[in-house]
């Protein structure tokens, strides 16, 4: 509050800070972002970059801190053409295949100027421990690949079920642009403690994962 007086004293009647408006000591008194407009509540918790990897974990880290997690994949770039990026979850056990069900759209518009706009069927799934499709076929091209986010929401509760969001964008083997929706379930009360990326088949070439942690409120 006095630093927003303080600020507030150093505007002009025009609403232009006076140059005496910030200095040394008022920089130095902020402390905490997240409540003022414009700040951020998400905090980085872990990097991880690709090279002819296989697959990229997260496996520590996701407990009960935080209500929600979130996940930035950046420039996801396959080693093989027409592949899918792909994720599963791990309920406590040594391996990702928590039981889920999902659902899948689709918007996309082709470098040739046709579009559509549509659920995909096959791309979902119904009390399944496979890997779940984030997006449908990416190029292995130079300038191809996925970026996107996915949400996964309270995934030490013991008593939901675990729900996860993922929108994402790609450059297809099609040559087109497609913007994918993906959302589910793991539809088990254990805690999800592991999230797993990769494409259907190949090495993920090169890309970046970030996963956040949302503070609570």
């Amino acid at each position: 509050m006095s630093i927003a007086l303080s600020l507030g004293n150093n505007l002009t009647t025009g609403g232009i800070f006076k140059p005496t408006a910030v200095n040394n000591t008022s920089v130095n008194n902020v402390t905490d972002f997240a409540g003022i407009a414009g700040g951020g509540t998400l905090v980085l918790l872990s990097t991880q970059t690709a090279s002819a990897s296989a697959n990229i974990s997260f496996t520590t880290g996701i407990d009960s801190t935080y209500d929600e997690y979130v996940f930035k994949f950046i420039s996801m770039h396959p080693a093989s053409d027409a592949v899918r990026f792909t994720v599963n979850f791990r309920d406590g056990g040594s391996s990702f295949d928590a039981t889920k069900t999902t659902t899948f759209f689709r918007a996309k518009h082709s470098e040739s100027g046709t579009s559509a706009f549509n659920y995909e069927a096959g791309e979902d799934l119904a009390q399944s421990t496979s890997y779940q499709f984030i997006g449908n076929p990416v190029g292995n091209g130079n300038d191809e690949s996925t970026s996107g986010t996915l949400h996964l929401f309270s995934p030490s509760s013991t008593t939901f079920v675990k729900h996860f969001i993922s929108v994402s964008n790609l450059y297809s083997n099609s040559s087109e642009t497609e913007n994918n929706f993906m959302s589910g379930y793991c539809n088990v009360t254990s805690a999800i403690d592991g999230v797993d990326f990769k494409f259907s088949s190949g090495n993920i070439d090169s890309g970046t994962i970030k996963m956040y942690g949302l503070v609570k409120s």
